[in-house]
């Protein structure tokens, strides 16, 4: 189909997620075609270096034929099988063991989904059957971080704590609750490592006191918080707040969408700091976005208790028409293979060289902070480095980003309070890191000399 008619179709039928359709509908789609490795070409030919993953989740790569070979066999042989009536497939049984072996822990069972939302959605009501089935059904109030981010269902985005999710959509429910987020370039104290982490844990142990330690079921975070502006704790954060779990009677539930299947180094963000949850959520990395499919890891105490205070013959009424479905599990295998095969390694020499790449760039006039966990890296934009000012919004900055970078054949994600994202695949190349960072230098240097920006800073 010819690119114009597809851009009138897109305009007047497709709605984009988390878009300003006014905007989307006056600018148009960016039409992508094909890809191969870390490379996108658009309708136009026009050939681009993913720095985002596609939405932090093409860890592997595009095209991959291993993938595409066993996505086939399976949709060739049995493109579908219920999870329900007792019934299941070989690769979604396979895909549950394997990463059971490969879980922190006693995180030994799996429960599959579509995405990342609809696992933060699961693990809300199995925290529910947990509290009924232990006899505290009071137990009901979760508690998240600023600037997290759980998804867009309804009962995540209240989760998530950010504007966007809550406009118009009476979020948070009265049950969800937030501290502040453990955010070094921001906080409001020394800034040190230590009195981060005890700032972080005495908020939870008074959020805990302030709604009643008695009707508190769980907190919720993301190891590195993603959308939120890519913003990493302090080493020794993570644990310190399992710890403070445990001590507070609270479920712990690690988000680990965004940060799992080699995202910071390691399988799973949590093995960094020998962390194991009651319950975690994956999804984007685990199919490497190949096929839509998430997952949710779960304790063998929160399923014992479950299902030893459930009636026989009483069904957990949880579940959904696609859950472990079998070409997304025969997939997941397919990267799983790849993750074994040398793909976390890879990830991890690239990351090394993107942080001394992108360490760089802190010296620069406009940039205030570099923050950076493996393949997944934030630069904050300040207009004046000594009081940490962040441009006027009227500069309209991410939208002027994302232009340049599109021009410059780069794709990453232009946070809308001037945070730039980077989450490259993990296949990446150090030419194609040196490149990215070549890119995104030369674009930071003409965004920080427009004349509208450069009037304006300190």
């Amino acid at each position: 189909m010819h690119a114009e008619t597809l851009l009138r179709i897109d305009r007047d039928h497709l709605i984009h997620p988390v878009s300003a359709w006014r905007d989307h509908e006056e600018a148009g789609a960016r039409i992508l075609r094909s890809g191969k490795g870390a490379w996108l070409t658009d309708i136009h030919g026009k050939e681009l270096l993913d720095g985002f993953s596609g939405l932090w989740c093409v860890n592997a790569g595009y095209g991959c034929q291993s993938v595409v070979e066993a996505a086939t066999e399976q949709m060739a042989r049995l493109p579908y099988a219920t999870g329900y009536f007792g019934y299941a497939s070989e690769a979604a049984i396979e895909l549950a063991g394997r990463l059971a072996a490969k879980a922190p822990g006693n995180l030994n069972r799996i429960f599959f989904c579509q995405g990342g939302s609809d696992a933060v959605d699961s693990v809300l009501r199995f925290i529910r059957f947990y509290q009924h089935a232990r006899g505290t059904p009071q137990k009901r109030h979760v508690i998240g971080l600023a600037k997290g981010y759980h998804g867009s269902t309804y009962a995540g985005s209240g989760l998530t704590a950010l504007a966007a999710f809550h406009r118009d959509a009476d979020v948070p429910l009265s049950w969800q609750h937030h501290i502040p987020s453990p955010y070094p370039y921001r906080h409001e104290g020394d800034g040190q490592d230590s009195t981060i982490i005890a700032d972080s844990v005495a908020a939870l142990q008074q959020k805990v006191a302030e709604v009643g330690a008695a009707n508190v079921a769980a907190f919720f975070c993301e190891p590195v918080q993603g959308s939120g502006g890519v913003i990493v704790p302090p080493r020794g954060w993570l644990a310190a707040m399992r710890r403070a779990c445990t001590e507070l009677g609270i479920l712990f539930v690690a988000d680990e969408v965004i940060t799992g299947f080699g995202r910071t180094g390691p399988l799973f963000a949590c093995e960094t700091e020998q962390v194991v949850p009651d319950m975690m959520t994956v999804a984007k990395g685990l199919t490497s976005g190949y096929a839509p499919m998430g997952a949710v890891f779960m304790s063998d105490e929160v399923y014992e208790t479950v299902r030893d205070n459930t009636p026989p013959g009483v069904p957990i009424g949880h579940g959904m028409t696609y859950s472990a479905h079998p070409v997304s599990a025969a997939i997941g295998l397919a990267v799983l293979d790849l993750y074994e095969g040398g793909l976390l390694a890879n990830g991890v020499a690239a990351g090394r060289h993107l942080a001394s790449r992108l360490t760089t760039l802190s010296e620069h006039p406009f940039v205030g902070d570099v923050r950076i966990s493996g393949m997944l890296a934030g630069i904050e934009l300040v207009t004046d480095k000594t009081s940490r000012r962040k441009p006027d919004p009227s500069l309209g900055l991410s939208k002027k980003l994302a232009a340049l970078g599109y021009r410059d054949g780069l794709l990453f994600r232009a946070f809308a309070d001037d945070v730039i994202g980077l989450a490259p695949p993990l296949c990446c190349s150090i030419e194609e890191i040196d490149l990215m960072c070549d890119r995104l230098t030369r674009i930071i240097h003409e965004i920080a000399n427009l004349r509208d920006v450069s009037s304006r800073r300190a």
